[in-house]
This record gives structure tokens, C-alpha cells and sequence, in this order.
């Protein structure tokens, strides 16, 4: 018989993953597949952004001084000499008495030093070559111009190495001429699933048999987490089987999760194969649903073992796995988002493990967070998860909390109305 380990805190847990865990693989992707990705090396443009001074406006071109005293009153007449559109270009130097009809995006004529918007001219016809164009008003130098390399001059960092590339970085970047970045890859997660009693989920479980809805879970948070899952067949009960498959499965994989068989009783293997193929690191954690929990290293691949329990082996994936898949793509932001809340029911324990309890944040009337838990908090179930949008932190001891109480609720969907963290 197995003596149990002395659990750990989570926190204890989660700094051990973070100390063995190192930035992955990197790989070069096509700019639009780098969305959402960490950048591996600082990006630099390769020319000016804009390469040219162009027009902010679509209006005149004019030089300042020719309007300098227009008024109302007074106003002051240039001749149109181009009508000038996106890619156009002004064959000439724009001369004292001169204005050219401008597009915005359209570089700026040789001579002139500003651009009036078109609502604030008047003029008899089209507007374009030949006809007089008057100005009301005087204008100012640089204005509504955009200058050359107001982005970027050649040379510089667009992108510095660590920062996550949005839509509108790709499009910063393509403008700059990175239309492949390096990138951190996608790490290819292994996934396992350990049980002689599991059937597949196509199938109509006999009597002692239950369907294996587990991996269909992981493989969701997997990709959800940004990594890619891959599959190994279900693994019954035995030794040597499951020695086979972690071998294999560290080999090819970048992390390796396997379900099922992680806790002290006959026939939970897993803990014990880990520590001879490799190092165990820990065992138990001090937590509610998830107390099984082995993390440990085999030929240099971390290996998670979590719990065949549903929730409890979905609590152990959000804590552990999913932290070490965010470093892994090089990520700095590695923590869910949190927010104090009012519990509107007590909570008493008999154990003095962190209970995460699935529950619902919203707001309350007064402005503040309110959070209600779920029924069915059994480690068994899926339910409440699939409901939930927060975990309640219930604190270490036997004191439990009180409606009205402020509670810890770590933030876990992407719901808009609440905390965004990442």
C-alpha cells in the first residue's frame, strides 16, 4: 500500500511548473497565421512607413503662404493645375499661385507644404484642372499632411520580441515587409487516456463500462489553450501498456497529459511509471476538485497526470497544463484574470483543502461582482463546468465562508461584461 504524499498549495505547484517549463520550439508562419502568437525576435520595417509624405485629406494641395491672409472677406484665388489620385504623382514643382487637387493617400507635390480639406475651398465646376479655387481661411504648415516614416523609418522595431501580434499588427507588419515573423509554434500536446473501463464515445457503455468523454475534453482545451492534440489510443489498466504509450507519446509530443489512473488506489499505475521513467516532481495538491495531480519530466518532455474525474482532471488542465502550454508559446501573461465578488450562500468544509468552487460572476446592482455556485460540484461531473464562467476560491481550513462574504473568483470565459485578462 501506497502512503499518500503531503499535498502541496497550489501556488507551490504552479511555481514548479513554471521553473521546468522553457519558451518551445520556434517556427516562421505566414503573418496572417501569426495572429494571436508570440513573437520569437524583435521585427524591424524595411523602408519608410509611408514612404513618401502623402495627403491625410481629400482637398488642396497648397503652399501656406499663398492663403497666408485669407478671409471671408478677403479671400484668396489659385489656379487647379493636377487633379492628383492615390498613386498619382505631381510631374513638377507646385508654383507661387498654384493648388492641386489632392486625394488622401496621394504623395504631396513638390513645393507645397499643406492641404486644405475640400469642404473648406469653393470653386465654380469640377474642381479640377484649370478652374480657380478659392480659400476663405489661412492654413498652417504640415497641415494635414502625413510625413514620411511617421510609422516607421527603415531600420526600425515594429515589433518587439514577447509581444502577441493582433489583426492590425499583421497589418503593421506586411506594410513593413514581414509577411513571414517567426514565431513560438504551437505545441503538439499528447493525450492519453488510461482506464480499463473506458469505451469510446461512440459506443453504448456495458454494465461497468463508461464512455471516455475526457480526451474530447482535453482536446478542446488543448486548442483552446493554443496547442495541437494528438491522440493515443485508450490504454487499459497495465504496466507495461502504459509504459509503451508514454514513451511513445513523449517522443513525438512537446507535453505529454494523460487521464485516469492518478490516485492511490490498486489499480492507479501512473504515478508509480512516471517516477520510473522519469522524475516526478509532485503528487497531491491541496485543492478541491483535483488533489491527484502528478507533474514530472520524461526524456526531457513534462508529463501531467491528471485525474479521471471530469472536473477534476478539467481543474488540473486550467491550473497546470494550460500554464505550461502559455510559456511554452511564450507568453508573459500567464494568469486568468481576477476579481473580488460577494458570495450569496455560505459555504461550510469539513476538509481544509482551497476549494474551487464552478460558479457564476455577474454584476450587481451596486456596481460591484456577485457570485452565485453551481449545484452538482461533484469532481465527477461535467455540468457545471460547461455553466460556469468564474471558479469561487474557497480559502485552506475549516472555516469556510459566509453570504455576503468577498470571495476570490478567478475569471475563466470569455464573456465581455467581465474582467479580460488576457
Amino acid at each position: 500500500m501506497r502512503v499518500a504524499p503531503t499535498p502541496i498549495s497550489i501556488e507551490e505547484a504552479r511555481a514548479i511548473v513554471r521553473d521546468h517549463i522553457k519558451p518551445g520550439r520556434v517556427e516562421n508562419v505566414l503573418v496572417t497565421d501569426a495572429v494571436g502568437r508570440v513573437v520569437a525576435h524583435d521585427l524591424t520595417s524595411d523602408i519608410d512607413v509611408t514612404p513618401f509624405d502623402d495627403s491625410a485629406m481629400d482637398g488642396f494641395a497648397v503652399r501656406a503662404a499663398d492663403i497666408e491672409g485669407a478671409t471671408d472677406t478677403a479671400p484668396v484665388s489659385l489656379e487647379c493645375v493636377d487633379h492628383i489620385g492615390a498613386g498619382g504623382v505631381f510631374e513638377g514643382i507646385l508654383q507661387a499661385g498654384q493648388t492641386a487637387r489632392i486625394m488622401t493617400g496621394a504623395i504631396i507635390p513638390e513645393g507645397a507644404d499643406a492641404v486644405v480639406k475640400i469642404e473648406d475651398v469653393t470653386f465654380l465646376g469640377e474642381g479640377t484642372v484649370g478652374d480657380t479655387i478659392t480659400f476663405c481661411s489661412p492654413t498652417t504648415v504640415g497641415k494635414n499632411i502625413r510625413y514620411a516614416g511617421e510609422e516607421a523609418k527603415a531600420g526600425d522595431v515594429v515589433v518587439e520580441a514577447g509581444e502577441v501580434i493582433t489583426a492590425a499588427g499583421a497589418g503593421l507588419l506586411s506594410a513593413c515587409g514581414n509577411l513571414y515573423v517567426d514565431v513560438y509554434a504551437r505545441p503538439v500536446v499528447g493525450l492519453i487516456s488510461i482506464g480499463s473501463e473506458l469505451v469510446e464515445a461512440g459506443e453504448v457503455p456495458g454494465r461497468g463500462m463508461i464512455r471516455n468523454s475526457n480526451v474530447w475534453a482535453m482536446q478542446a482545451y488543448v486548442t483552446a489553450a493554443g496547442g495541437v492534440p494528438k491522440v493515443y489510443p485508450t490504454v487499459p489498466d497495465d504496466v507495461d501498456a502504459i509504459k509503451a504509450v508514454y514513451l511513445k507519446a513523449v517522443s513525438e509530443c512537446d507535453l505529454v497529459v494523460s487521464t485516469g489512473g492518478a490516485c492511490l488506489g490498486d489499480f492507479d499505475l501512473t504515478p508509480g511509471i512516471l517516477k520510473e521513467l522519469g522524475t516526478m516532481y509532485f503528487e497531491r495538491v491541496s485543492v478541491k476538485p483535483g488533489k491527484s495531480q502528478p507533474f514530472g519530466i520524461i526524456d526531457d518532455t513534462p508529463v501531467f497526470v491528471l485525474s479521471g474525474n471530469p472536473a477534476a482532471s478539467s481543474m488540473g488542465f486550467e491550473l497546470y497544463v494550460r500554464l505550461a502550454m502559455r510559456v511554452m508559446q511564450g507568453y508573459t501573461q500567464l494568469n486568468r484574470p481576477t476579481v473580488q465578488a460577494r458570495i450569496t450562500c455560505d459555504i461550510r468544509k469539513k476538509d481544509p483543502r482551497v476549494f474551487l468552487e464552478r460558479a457564476v460572476l455577474s454584476r450587481a446592482a451596486d456596481g460591484g461582482f456577485e457570485v452565485v455556485t453551481l449545484k452538482k460540484q461533484s469532481s465527477a461531473l461535467f455540468g457545471a463546468l460547461q455553466r460556469c464562467n468564474c471558479f469561487a476560491v474557497i480559502p485552506e481550513g475549516l472555516n469556510g465562508v459566509r453570504a455576503g462574504d468577498a470571495v476570490t473568483c478567478i475569471v475563466c470565459t470569455a464573456d465581455e461584461s467581465l474582467p479580460m485578462g488576457e
